[in-house]
């Protein structure tokens, strides 16, 4: 056994960069593929407990684990469903639009790092990359309800397109706290400059933008209560009415891997990502160690308030949604960032850790 593992290990660093990282590509996107679809099956098992019912109970492996197969039963009914393009859409576009909102949702796991020595890659601009990547997604949303040539499809594009405006700025502002506030781009480094346990993370020093961050998040997925892209009730399905098939299920493929990577995001800028909340204290032991582990903690919480939200709000009127990212978020993270400038002039906080400039 000893010498099998000896020669896979010789055999790994032996191959070149490049085959590593198509390796841990692979690795990371097949995870985050199942972890979409099980998410599917909780979000549907928490709303059924929350509304005192059972949830899906029915698909099982042969037998065993009641529920657990239902994803893959989804995927099936899915791939055998026809996908019907309307007659006047621009097929090339309604074609693209699934895939525009798909790829930058997996793309962006390039930079993350899940644990202390581990990211696809260590890029130095990973905040930028990821703040453009994010970006990009909801331009999937737009192109799809212009391309099926439908007022109803439309009418969710253009919604989207104010809430994005909106909640892309509030995002940005919250991201450059977590700039000035770490010193770096690289989310490796932002990660370890929260080391010293719970109180120094940035939520504590950060929790405007935190709240910002998260809601806008919230928004950019188009989940409830800021689903006005989609408005079951007000525009048939909104956006992706006219979809169906895979093609509609790479949308919700989409959304559900966003919200994976929001909460991923959030737990990495503002929890301390892979950091232990014990680290530093006496008597802890193996809790005080950083590892995956606490990123998939902090991460299931996080997305488990979006499973939360959505059980409990209602859909929010366009007009309100406009006046939450425009009248509260932009402004409050105006507001604290000339905070962070006066506590870093006062060497407060996250500014007050030796070797800061």
């Amino acid at each position: 056994m000893s010498n099998l593992l000896q020669t896979l290990s010789s055999t790994w660093t032996s191959l070149p960069d490049y085959a590593r990282s198509t390796v841990w590509i692979l690795v990371v996107m097949v995870g985050v593929i199942l972890l979409v679809a099980y998410l599917t099956l909780w979000e549907r098992k928490v709303l059924g407990w929350m509304q005192l019912r059972i949830g899906p109970n029915r698909v099982s492996f042969f037998g065993l684990a009641p529920g657990w197969a239902q994803p893959f039963a989804d995927v099936v009914k899915m791939l055998l469903k026809e996908i019907v393009i309307p007659a006047r859409a621009n097929k090339f576009l309604f074609r693209l639009a699934p895939m525009i909102a798909l790829v930058p949702a997996l793309a962006a796991w390039a930079v993350v790092p899940l644990a202390p020595d581990f990211a696809i890659s260590h890029a130095n601009a990973g905040l930028l990359y990821l703040l453009s990547l994010t970006s990009m997604g909801v331009y999937g949303v737009i192109i799809a309800g212009w391309a099926a040539n439908s007022k109803y499809a439309f009418l969710g594009a253009m919604r989207s397109a104010a809430q994005m405006v909106a909640y892309e700025i509030a995002m940005g502002f919250a991201l450059v706290g977590v700039l000035m506030a770490s010193n770096s781009m690289n989310l490796g480094d932002i990660v370890r400059q929260q080391s010293g346990g719970l109180g120094s993370w940035n939520w504590f020093w950060l929790f405007p933008m935190m709240i910002v961050y998260f809601i806008s998040g919230v928004a950019e997925t188009n989940r409830a209560p800021f689903d006005v892209a989609e408005g079951e009730s007000e525009i048939v399905a909104g956006f992706h009415v006219e979809y169906s098939g895979m093609a509609f299920g790479l949308f919700f493929l989409a959304e559900y891997a966003n919200m994976i990577l929001i909460a991923t995001l959030t737990a990495v800028f503002f929890f301390g990502g892979w950091l232990s909340p014990v680290e530093g204290y006496p008597f802890v032991g193996w809790f005080g160690y950083p590892g995956i582990w606490w990123l998939l903690i902090k991460a299931f919480v996080l997305v488990f308030l979006f499973l939360w939200f959505r059980a409990t709000f209602p859909r929010y009127r366009y007009d309100q949604i406009m006046r939450l990212g425009w009248k509260a978020l932009i402004p409050v993270t105006l507001v604290w960032i000339v905070v962070e400038m006066v506590m870093a002039a006062n060497h407060v906080g996250p500014w007050a850790r030796p070797g800061f400039h």
